[in-house]
């Protein structure tokens, strides 16, 4: 009997990310449909820090979701497994069923393609909620016009919740440090883009394209400030404007509400912080406490009162606001001009830094021990680096949205 060897053990050893492929199933004829096949961004949040998946000799598991209502079939093939060879020695692969299970609502998929197929075949899904918005866009690749609709909804719904807690089974592949929120919560309400499509026998379908989730919380005595928490756009739908039309039509739904306070967002992702310094630029640069004039004095009070009553723009974000739409005013080919911007954001970037040095002199003038923080700081040459590059990195940013603003 002969041990496996390590060049055995790697070929046992696969890539979640490329072994993983979804779909997204609207007839039977999808199945078989490669083109249709998309992989995970990430599966640490499944498979552990290496994403790896141990045991299985030319692995692929497939997890496809009916369109609309999101039923879940799971699917694995592979030559060989670990136990089956000779010289093993007690080796097991991963238990990879159970592992995708344990984070599935309730346990609840298929493991039998003919029963998924079925369920997609007498699927008549239709959107949750109340209707906001809508968008037709043109697809490149096909010519063809499509019809997306957002809508609004809160867990009264009847079937929302177990729908919504397999919608967000794509979150852990997707949103890397994500988390499967409690959605039996009242305080969480939810935006959903669907595709509204007809069927080859002219049957009104839809199919689920992205969500968004707000927690609304409590503001003394009686208003609310909702916080954007997750946003996510299906892969087969990205690039195609629909991330900002979500985001547009949450603002407007919540520009209405005198209860609501401003709208804040919860650790965005460059992707989403992006989006949202576009869109929120884009509102504010036709207020008059935007226009070129103002923008010159510098930061004030004005902005953060108009950017708050009109558009529900948090301060801090309005600082941004600011910064971005000075940059769009700025004449970057006039060295003044320009100089000008610069070192207004480097005052911003480096208030943390001053704060520091003043509160190490409090404590020297008070007779305190001072080294355990001086010894962390950087010095005068260090943080003048650190600035610059800090700087060029908001001045980067900043410069494609001005492009995309000026287009």
């Amino acid at each position: 009997m002969t041990d496996i060897n390590i060049e055995e053990l790697r070929d046992l050893v696969s890539d979640a990310v490329k072994v993983v492929e979804f779909k997204l199933v609207r007839t039977r004829d999808d199945v078989n449909d490669p083109t249709l096949n998309f992989h995970p961004e990430m599966a640490h949040q499944i498979f552990g820090e290496n994403e790896n998946i141990f045991g299985y000799k030319d692995l692929k598991i497939t997890i496809m979701y009916t369109a609309g209502s999101m039923q879940i079939y799971i699917g694995m093939v592979y030559i060989s497994r670990v136990e089956d060879q000779v010289g093993s020695k007690g080796l097991k692969s991963d238990d990879v069923m159970n592992i995708l299970a344990s984070k599935l609502p309730d346990g609840c998929y298929y493991i039998n393609l003919e029963e998924f197929l079925k369920a997609a075949d007498s699927e008549n899904f239709r959107p949750f909620g109340e209707k906001l918005d809508e968008l037709t866009y043109e697809d490149e690749e096909t010519g063809q016009k499509r019809h997306f609709e957002i809508y609004h909804c809160d867990n009264t719904a009847s079937k929302f919740v177990s729908y919504f807690n397999r919608f967000q089974t794509f979150i852990l592949w997707f949103v890397d440090a994500a988390q499967y929120i409690d959605v039996d919560d009242p305080q969480w309400t939810f935006f959903i883009c669907y595709e509204k499509y007809k069927s080859s026998d002219g049957d009104v379908k839809y199919a689920s394209v992205g969500y968004t989730t707000v927690y609304q919380y409590y503001a003394y005595p009686e208003h609310i400030r909702p916080r954007i928490s997750q946003m996510l756009i299906l892969p087969p739908f990205q690039k195609k404007g629909l991330g900002t039309k979500m985001f547009n039509t949450i603002y407007k739904f919540y520009e209405g509400e005198k209860n609501v306070i401003d709208i804040t967002v919860e650790d965005p992702s460059e992707d989403f912080t992006r989006i949202r310094n576009y869109i929120d630029s884009k509102l504010c640069k036709d207020l008059n406490s935007f226009s070129k004039e103002e923008i010159k004095k510098g930061f004030s009070k004005e902005m953060i009162k108009e950017a708050r009553e009109k558009h529900k723009i948090n301060p801090r974000q309005c600082r941004k606001i600011y910064e971005i739409l000075r940059y769009y005013h700025t004449n970057i080919y006039d060295p003044k001009d320009l100089r000008s911007f610069r070192l207004e954001v480097k005052r911003r970037l480096n208030i943390i830094h001053h704060k520091q040095l003043r509160d190490i002199k409090r404590m020297e003038k008070a007779g305190l021990d001072t080294q355990w923080i001086t010894a962390s700081m950087p010095t005068r040459e260090e943080r003048l680096s650190q600035l610059e590059k800090e700087y060029e990195d908001v001045e980067t940013e900043y410069k494609k949205i001005v492009e995309k603003l000026k287009n």
